[in-house]
């Protein structure tokens, strides 16, 4: 009986455990939270811990960016509790037991060695700094299948509602698993399940902040924006309010909302207490602050993010950004002896050329100039910290150099910065801008240059001779001084005299006579005269090569001066016929043809010169005098008429006084050119809607132009002008007037019409037409005329058809035709437009498109048809 009781429950147990899985609805929940916890879902948390502490150590903050984040990998929650989280803990110091497994614990890489490196187990995750082939994510999908496992092989579900309240847990790390894979929408579809099914959780605000983060994600800023502000109103947990408050906050700079940013941020400032976390909560404050402007708070926000920062890269940080946030009017001298002092401690020395950084930037703000350059230059003697702040040293030295016009000193410190910077958005900005400021370059010393030759070309034989004699004088001086200055360094540091066996033990020895006559010169690079000849030899060769590497192919040269001289044709190389007046005399050109052409280089380049400050740099008092300068040296008339319509279009809507004389100019003196028409009339593209009484004045007009009433056509159109002048009919009453202008005046008058039609409105089909027009106008091929049915009409003597409803057929077919001659680029009217020109700039007039070659038959405007 008693075995018979045995195997009875020995054949229970074997049917027991071999029975299928039952469905949630039928589980006993007594049990599953503890499986859950401490088998899948464990390790669900854990891979997700392991993936956020490698992806913490290999985190670097980029402070150039226009904002950091707050939280890092180190501060990311992991599940639902919060409080196990150092940064959303009640008390930091009390989170020892926080698990948080070390790379050699889980066999993972080395410190220093880069994730899925060398020695990385398979799946480790990659900097995601580096997002490009970033296969960290395997880790993630192992959290997100174990999270899925735990759910779907404990969850218990009964009448609906998750009876498993650990479930919510998994589904938490599923969602955070997700959402840092960049999957939001399958995120937001694991969220519905914990609103669906877990309605009553006590933890279900942290669901809906999660579902705001990835509505953010998803860049729905307006759903998002709902979501957080509906739980500020409901009222959540503490450690809830300030993951809300991290999230929201950025959410907000993401969708542009600066102020309410900086709103949210101080609220978010007072509800964390931990201290790396409001650190990184002030930086981020300060960032905005700046950005808006609002210097003020945004200082004393870098200063509590310095207050509280537990980094030693973040206090450096901090501190130059207080620096650059100096409003100028503060204590200078106490901020300066603050920095000075601080750089001077410990650790902060292996900082001191970014200190100096700051410092200079300080002085800069307090209007000190000069010392901070000094500071500037001081900051590059000393070693890099950080490659990023030594570019921006070397762009702030740049631009003092441009401050002054000195292109070629700008651009070499500029292309230095392009070499040194890391942060890639920065270089790209200054790549234009440097390239910018070669062109300008070219130009100016190009200029400078044929100003010089032509100047002393007008110049009689003897004062070219006294002129060249001084220059002589100048040159001997310098020459002197600088063989001078060769002479005592070989006196300090040259030739090695000493007698090291003075001291010797057989110093007065009788074999001392033996080196009579000989001189212990120590190694041979000692010697100064040997190395000065070296470096003559090499810069022979080689010329003036900056120290970097790949010298040899590297086109950079380290001398300014060598740069200058080359810009303007001087050579550096001592000609022996340098002290000679007649050497230079016999380079001058004396023929004609020589200083026309130039006088016509350099007016071009002068041209190209002033639309550049206003393309590149927007300066426009720079510009405006620099083509008012070479307006006065009398160009050819092609160059003047460009010169002054760039100064009339740059400055007749700001400055009306600038433009006053480039208009009388081209009223008085090219009456007849397009570039007076557009300054009688400059071009208005602010059409928006056609006024009924304009419409009525168009079909008056035009009724007029057909019964050859033009002078009353003409009248009314002024008129219509004259009192709308934004109406959206305006190019089509021009076109009429033009038509009008043909009978009345001529074809010349009615070419120069439809010039300023295509000048003004090129884009509209008025300007359109006008272009098909000035294709058949401008050639010389004879055409006949045909009235409305066809019939050939006689030709009036200006080769103005007597009806304009159709200008006729060409007799031959028109192969080519001349290009308009309007000013300006029809695709960028406005030469002066914040858009770079082409590189026609360089030589002067920007290239003009050509028009359409194709026959056709124009037609005159017809009538607006009111809708």
């Amino acid at each position: 009986m008693k075995k018979n009781i045995i195997f009875l429950l020995a054949a229970i147990i074997v049917v027991s455990c071999g029975t299928k899985v039952k469905k949630p609805e039928a589980r006993s929940k007594f049990l599953k939270g503890f499986n859950t916890y401490y088998n899948t879902l464990f390790n669900a948390k854990n891979a997700l811990n392991s993936e956020f502490t490698d992806r913490d150590k290999a985190h670097k903050d980029n402070f150039y960016a226009p904002y950091i984040p707050i939280l890092t990998y180190e501060e990311q929650p992991i599940g639902s509790d919060l409080g196990q989280s150092s940064a959303f803990a009640e008390n930091s110091m009390k989170m020892a037991e926080v698990n948080r497994s070390s790379p050699a614990a889980g066999g993972r890489s080395a410190p220093g060695m880069p994730p899925n490196g060398p020695g990385a187990m398979p799946g480790m995750p990659q900097d995601q700094n580096n997002p490009q082939d970033n296969k960290g994510a395997s880790t993630l999908e192992i959290a997100e299948a174990k999270a899925l496992k735990a759910i779907g092989k404990y969850s218990v579900i009964r009448k609906g509602e998750e009876q498993n309240k650990t479930i919510f847990d998994a589904y938490i790390i599923l969602v955070q698993s997700r959402i840092y894979q960049g999957k939001s929408r399958q995120a937001l579809d694991a969220l519905n399940y914990v609103f669906t099914h877990m309605k009553e959780d006590k933890r279900l605000p942290l669901a809906r902040v999660y579902e705001g983060l990835a509505y953010a994600q998803l860049k729905d800023y307006y759903k998002s924006d709902q979501i957080f502000n509906k739980l500020k109103s409901d009222g959540i947990n503490k450690d809830q309010d300030r993951l809300l408050s991290i999230y929201y906050s950025e959410s907000l700079l993401d969708a542009g909302k600066k102020e309410e940013a900086v709103k949210e941020l101080d609220r978010a400032f007072e509800l964390n207490g931990n201290r790396k976390l409001k650190s990184r909560i002030a930086f981020l404050r300060g960032q905005v602050l700046a950005e808006l402007g609002r210097n003020e708070p945004a200082r004393e926000s870098f200063v509590s993010a310095y207050k509280y920062a537990n980094d030693f890269e973040f206090e450096v940080k901090s501190q130059i950004e207080i620096a650059k946030t100096f409003n100028g009017k503060g204590d200078y001298a106490g901020a300066k002896k603050y920095l000075e002092d601080i750089s001077k401690k410990g650790t902060y020395g292996s900082r001191k050329n970014e200190f100096y950084y700051a410092l200079g930037l300080m002085a800069t703000k307090a209007g000190k100039s000069e010392e901070g350059q000094e500071f500037f230059r001081r900051s590059l003697l000393e070693k890099v910290s950080d490659p990023q702040v030594r570019g921006l040293t070397y762009y702030e030295i740049g631009r003092s150099f441009l401050d002054k016009n000195d292109y070629i000193g700008a651009g070499a410190y500029y292309d230095s910065a392009l070499a040194t910077m890391t942060y890639e958005p920065s270089k790209i900005l200054l790549k234009d801008q440097s390239e910018n400021i070669k062109k300008i370059s070219k130009n100016y010393y190009l200029i400078r240059k044929n100003d010089s030759i032509l100047t002393i070309a007008k110049m009689s034989e003897a004062q070219k001779t006294d002129f060249f004699a001084k220059h002589i004088e100048k040159l001997k001086a310098k020459e002197a001084k600088e063989e001078l200055e060769r002479l005592r360094a070989e006196r300090n540091k040259g030739f090695d005299t000493g007698d090291y066996n003075a001291n010797s033990l057989f110093a007065n020895s009788g074999n001392s006579f033996e080196e009579f006559g000989t001189v212990n010169k120590g190694f041979y690079y000692g010697n100064v005269g040997t190395v000065n000849k070296g470096t003559s030899t090499f810069k022979q060769v080689w010329g003036e090569r900056a120290l970097v590497d790949n010298w040899r192919f590297s086109k950079k040269m380290a001398s300014i001066e060598d740069l200058k001289n080359e810009a303007l044709g001087v050579s550096t190389a001592p000609n022996p016929r340098r002290f000679e007046p007649a050497f230079y005399i016999e380079q001058i050109p004396s023929d004609p043809g020589s200083l026309s052409q130039l006088k016509k280089d350099r007016d071009t380049a002068s041209l190209g010169l002033g639309i550049m400050y206003q393309n590149y740099f927007t300066n426009t008092p720079l510009a405006t005098k620099t083509l008012y300068d070479l307006v006065d040296a009398k160009p050819e008339e092609k160059v003047m008429l460009q010169a002054l319509y760039e100064i009339f279009a740059m400055n007749y809507q700001k400055n009306q006084q600038a433009a006053a004389r480039a208009k009388q100019i081209l009223l008085t003196d090219y009456p007849y050119s397009s570039y007076a028409e557009f300054a009688r009339n400059p071009k208005n593209n602010t059409f928006v809607k056609s006024a009924p009484e304009t419409e009525n004045d168009y079909k008056m007009a035009y009724a007029l132009f057909e019964s050859e009433k033009f002078a009353e056509s003409q009248n009314l159109i002024d008129q219509a002008i004259q009192k709308n002048p934004k109406d959206a009919l305006v190019p089509k009453l021009n076109l009429l007037n033009a038509f009008n202008a043909g009978k009345t005046s001529g074809k010349e008058v009615m070419i120069l019409q439809l010039e300023q039609i295509v000048l003004n409105y090129g884009k509209t089909p008025e300007g359109e037409k006008a272009k098909e027009m000035l294709n058949y106008l401008k050639t010389e091929i004879a055409f006949q005329s045909t009235d409305n049915k066809g019939n050939t009409i006689t030709q009036s003597s200006q080769n103005i058809p007597t009806q304009p409803a159709e200008f006729g057929k060409p007799v031959q077919n028109i192969q080519t035709s001349q290009n308009i001659t309007a000013p300006g680029n029809q695709n960028n009217p406005l030469p002066n437009s914040s858009q770079p020109m082409n590189n026609a700039i360089q030589s002067g007039v920007p290239k003009k498109p050509g028009m359409n070659t194709q026959p056709l038959e124009m037609t005159t405007p017809m009538p607006a048809q009111k809708k």
